[in-house]
């Protein structure tokens, strides 16, 4: 950080480069806040970077993966009473963007703060996004790094079309660093402790309904 602001903090045109930077900054609340009061439960919506961003709907594979990884997740966290399992319409207030992941967990002592109407959700402890080619670039870009600097400690990327799970961990400067990445094989969760799934279970329907009989 210092040495992005090195150049700026050694400028004679600081006050200025100040000034500009608290518009701006002026600016893109106004339009969070008109984000706030225009959103619908039927819209997928995001606020990234001062804008507003509109999802298309998803195809069917990606719609089947979220729903496979969420209920998986959803009966092993709720029979273990861990926490709360969100998914696709949950929106995640960060610092200065907000967020609808398509799959997260907030541990026990966060989920018991929340009551039915809430509707802005703080950083979580574990989020899966599925790749799609609208979302690609903000899966892997900006929402790489926020997710990583409000420590979600641990980041899924599934891609679809080449069935794959990429496992992202927290480390101690607040980066990702991946930790595996699976086409097969058994997919440990870190963050949801005793949580693993055969990667399969996110593509195959046989398998996916072999390891949900084995969690109930």
């Amino acid at each position: 950080m210092d040495n992005i602001l090195d150049p700026i903090l050694h400028s004679p045109r600081l006050k200025e480069y100040l000034n500009e930077l608290s518009s701006y900054i002026r600016n893109e609340e106004e339009k969070r806040e008109g984000f706030y009061a225009t959103i619908t439960e039927q819209e997928k919506a995001e606020f990234i970077n001062g804008e507003v961003i509109f999802h298309s709907p998803v195809i069917r594979k990606h719609n089947q993966i979220t729903g496979k990884l969420f209920t998986l997740l959803n009966v092993f966290v709720s029979a273990k009473d861990l926490g709360f399992v969100g998914f696709e319409k949950i929106l995640i207030k960060l610092s200065r963007n907000d967020f609808e992941p398509d799959v997260c967990f907030f541990r026990k002592e966060v989920a018991d703060t929340f009551s039915d109407k809430t509707m802005f959700f703080p950083a979580p402890d574990f989020i899966a996004e599925i790749l799609s080619k609208s979302t690609q670039a903000i899966d892997r870009g900006v929402k790489f790094e926020d997710y990583a600097f409000h420590g979600v400690k641990e980041y899924w990327i599934i891609d679809a079309d080449n069935e794959t799970v990429e496992q992202y961990l927290l480390n101690d400067e607040k980066r990702y660093e991946l930790f595996v990445k699976l086409n097969e094989g058994t997919v440990y969760c870190k963050t949801v402790s005793v949580f693993n799934i055969p990667v399969r279970a996110l593509f195959d329907e046989t398998i996916y309904n072999d390891t949900l009989k084995q969690m109930i």
